[in-house]
């Protein structure tokens, strides 16, 4: 049995970790549980810095040194003081993937523990649901699926990029204004499944390699 705590961004996360990935991952006898991040005394959810984070993934691998440590933050809108985020090679990367990987790197460098694994999702939780848009149809109006469906056409799921009004999460809610993340979200990636996430997105899938690889 191999365990592993993923230190999520809020509850929308966390239900995809314990109603997804874990009943995946515990066919494997990996045991994964999902931590929503603290932001404040009393208060969880959200990425408000690296600062307020680092010492939550330092003490999650020192308390349990035998499991595995990993995270699971968007890299849209992700605090600027992220290892990596300000250097100079930030500026260098041609894409979301690259951008994420860079980040990745300098979070396993600063923490420097090596039970830890940093995955930086690519841009946004919203990209796992444009795999399959056809998804939202028992939720949302045909033209909203239409809408969708047209931006999956012309774009994979992880390069729908991160500006304010053309995020991910922003084109599902400029189609659809009733979407709640921590309702929808969770439900439609559970019948969309990781098998084709793991089809249409290269960086999620690289992350989930290394999660197999626990059973090594």
């Amino acid at each position: 049995m191999k365990r592993a705590y993923l230190l999520v961004e809020g509850q929308t996360e966390e239900t995809f970790v314990r109603e997804l990935l874990a009943p995946h991952y515990a066919r494997m006898n990996i045991f994964l549980t999902a931590i929503i991040a603290s932001t404040s005394p009393g208060h969880k959810g959200g990425v408000v810095s690296y600062a307020k984070l680092r010492p939550q993934i330092e003490q999650l691998c020192k308390q349990d040194a035998a499991a595995v440590i990993s995270t699971m933050f968007d890299l849209y809108a992700l605090p600027n003081d992220f290892p990596g985020k300000n250097g100079a090679e930030w500026a260098l990367q041609q894409n979301g993937a690259d951008k994420a990987a860079l980040i990745e790197r300098e979070m396993a460098h600063d923490i420097g523990l090596r039970n830890f694994i940093p995955y930086i999702q690519v841009h946004e939780f919203e990209a796992l649901l444009f795999v399959e848009p056809q998804r939202f149809t028992d939720w949302a109006e045909p033209s909203v699926v239409d809408t969708l469906t047209q931006v999956r056409t012309s774009t994979e799921p992880e390069n729908i990029n991160n500006d304010p009004l053309t995020a991910p999460s922003k084109r599902i809610l400029a189609a659809m204004p009733a979407y709640q993340k921590p309702v929808h979200g969770p439900l439609i990636a559970c019948d969309i499944g990781l098998d084709a996430m793991r089809a249409a997105c290269p960086h999620f899938a690289q992350w989930l390699d290394r999660l197999d690889a626990l059973n090594a």
